[in-house]
Formats: structure tokens, C-alpha cells, sequence
């Protein structure tokens, strides 16, 4: 009997793991995940929908079986599960314009090594700021990942039955949350704090799903704008903590308990690691993304954002799962 011997394919993939990134972005510019849900399931189908050549359409297709994107039966493509939930175009979980906008990001990783050498950004952080033209492509690109974390959020909170609550979201970008959770409780509102250029962007997607009329936003930063004191039911810091040093969070966290009502909650959405750093895989290899980008943040264990809410007021703290994200819901 011999031993197993390990072979070069699974490094390969992952050293040619930008192959994935370009035919899926690819694939989604050429909205062949729509087509394919559409019917279209041959390459000459595919191409003439497309309006894209027989050899690139072949090419697509051999790449997304390859990643695992469709399947192949009888002659016929046919997208995965995932590929229809999330790349059809106009589903309110695709993840299609962000696939598109992530071809566009791989230049970047080419800085890595100087970055983990430096220990941070060494040219200069990705400073956010309210007239970035970027925001207008960049905000409703990510807005898809929060649906299934939001829906989450609402079934834990009780949000259908809780009747008129106010909801503060810190930070809300493309307002998804509040849009998911004024259409779960007709009566609730919902207020944003965030930059008017993106206030403007979120006004107009909670509006198409029907809900803005209860939904209003608030121009500022939230580093130093006034939240208020005992104004809301619900509070929300999502994906901005891992933006964020360990003091600012708390800073943050502290003034968001004043904020609330008693007995009010406090929704914290982001990727969370564990406490030894040993899962779950994606938060863990997102942390390569914040040392390229961010001069004070990361990914932070459970246990940070449980002594953190501890230091800001909060007396109990629960942890959700939300793949690839974790809920933590405090009060």
C-alpha cells in the first residue's frame, strides 16, 4: 500500500485563482447568467443573446463549469443554484454588478507583499469621502451581500410583530436593511446617518422597493454627528467595524447605546473571526483586503466585539450566523 501522494492541482487553482475572478466579471458583463436562466442553454444560444462570439461564450461556459457557476446536462447549460440566486441580473441578491466591479480591483493585489512587508497601505489608505464619483458604481454593487444578513437580522429581532419601531442605521450606504426591514413592518421607520452623495443613492433604492415614504436620511459623518439620546428602538453599525480601530469602535458603539430606547437593540453586521483566528475562511482571508486598505482596521475575533459592547453599555450580546458574516445583536 502506498501513501497518498499530494498533487500540484489544488495550488494551482489557487495561484490562478484571478482566472475564477476574470470569468466570472466576464460572465456577468455579458449577463450570461440571466441568459441562461432565460432559457439559453446552448453556446450558440448563449452567444447570439450575448451578442458575444461562439468561441468566447464556449470559453465562459467551460470556465463557470469549472468554478462550479452551471452544469452541464445532456448537451444543455444550466446555472448552479448559486449562480441563480445570486449573478442573475435584477434578483435582489445578485451579485452581478459586483463581480463586474471586482475585475477592476485584481491590479491592486500586486502591492501585497510591500503591504504585509510595511505592515499596512504604503502609498496611502483608501480615504473615503463624500464626493467620491465612485459611490454611484460602488454602493449598489455591495448592497446584495447585506440582503441575506438582513433578512436574518429581522426574524432574530421579532421586526414583523414589533409594530412602530425606529431604526437608526449608522453608516447605511445603500439603505438595504432598512428597505428589507420597513417592507417586514409596515409600521417602522428607518433613519441613515451617512454622506449626502450616498444618502442620495440610498433615497432612490428604498424608494423602488416601496417603502420610502418611511424612510429618511440624516447628511453627515458619524464619527462626529449627534445621534441623538433614547430616540430609537434599533440601531445599526453594519460593515464599518472591520473600517475602524478598536478605540473608535468603541467610541461609536458607546454613543449608539445612548441613542437607543430602553431595552432597544443593537445590530452589528461584519466578518467576524474567531477567537484563536482559526475560521471561518472567508472573514479570514478578507483580512488581506483591509491590510491593502486600511491603516487602523481588520477583521476582529468575537471576543472584540463582545468586550467592546461591554465597554459601551451593553449588558447582553448574542452572535448570529449570516455567511460569510456573523450578526452580533446586543442590549
Amino acid at each position: 500500500m502506498t501513501d497518498h501522494q499530494p498533487t500540484p492541482d489544488g495550488v494551482l487553482r489557487l495561484i490562478n485563482g484571478y482566472w475564477a475572478t476574470g470569468v466570472v466579471g466576464a460572465a456577468a458583463a455579458h449577463s450570461l447568467f440571466t441568459h441562461l436562466e432565460n432559457g439559453a442553454g446552448t453556446v450558440a444560444e448563449l452567444a447570439e443573446r450575448a451578442e458575444i462570439a461562439e468561441a468566447g461564450a464556449q470559453t465562459l461556459l467551460d470556465g463557470l463549469l469549472g468554478v462550479g457557476l452551471v452544469e452541464l446536462h445532456e448537451g444543455r447549460y444550466r446555472n448552479t443554484p448559486e449562480a441563480s440566486l445570486y449573478l442573475v441580473d435584477g434578483k435582489p441578491t445578485s451579485l452581478s454588478s459586483f463581480a463586474r466591479l471586482k475585475l477592476k480591483h485584481m491590479g491592486g493585489l500586486t502591492a501585497l507583499p510591500d503591504v504585509v512587508r510595511a505592515g499596512g497601505p504604503i502609498q496611502h489608505a483608501t480615504t473615503e469621502v463624500a464626493d467620491n464619483p465612485h459611490w454611484e458604481e460602488i454602493v449598489p454593487a455591495i448592497a446584495a451581500q447585506s440582503v441575506p444578513a438582513a433578512q436574518v437580522a429581522a426574524q432574530a429581532l421579532g421586526l414583523a410583530e414589533a409594530g412602530p419601531v425606529s431604526i437608526l442605521d449608522v453608516g447605511g450606504g445603500s439603505g438595504v436593511y432598512s428597505a428589507i426591514w420597513l417592507a417586514a413592518n409596515p409600521a417602522a421607520r428607518s433613519t441613515q446617518l451617512d454622506w449626502e452623495p450616498i444618502n442620495v443613492i440610498a433615497r432612490r433604492l428604498v424608494a423602488e422597493q416601496g417603502v420610502g415614504d418611511r424612510f429618511t436620511t440624516v447628511a453627515g459623518d458619524f464619527h462626529t454627528t449627534d445621534f441623538g439620546t433614547g430616540e430609537y428602538d434599533i440601531a445599526l453599525y453594519s460593515h464599518i467595524a472591520h473600517q475602524e480601530a478598536p478605540e473608535d469602535n468603541i467610541a461609536v458603539l458607546s454613543r449608539l447605546r445612548e441613542a437607543l430606547k430602553p431595552g432597544g437593540a443593537l445590530v452589528v453586521c461584519d466578518y467576524v473571526v474567531e477567537d484563536d483566528r482559526s475560521g471561518p475562511a472567508f472573514p479570514l482571508i478578507f483580512a488581506a483586503e483591509m491590510l491593502l486598505k486600511s491603516k487602523q482596521g481588520g477583521t476582529w475575533r468575537r471576543s472584540d466585539y463582545h468586550n467592546w459592547l461591554v465597554k459601551a453599555g451593553f449588558t447582553t450580546v448574542s452572535f448570529h450566523s449570516a455567511p460569510p458574516a456573523t450578526l452580533v445583536i446586543a442590549r
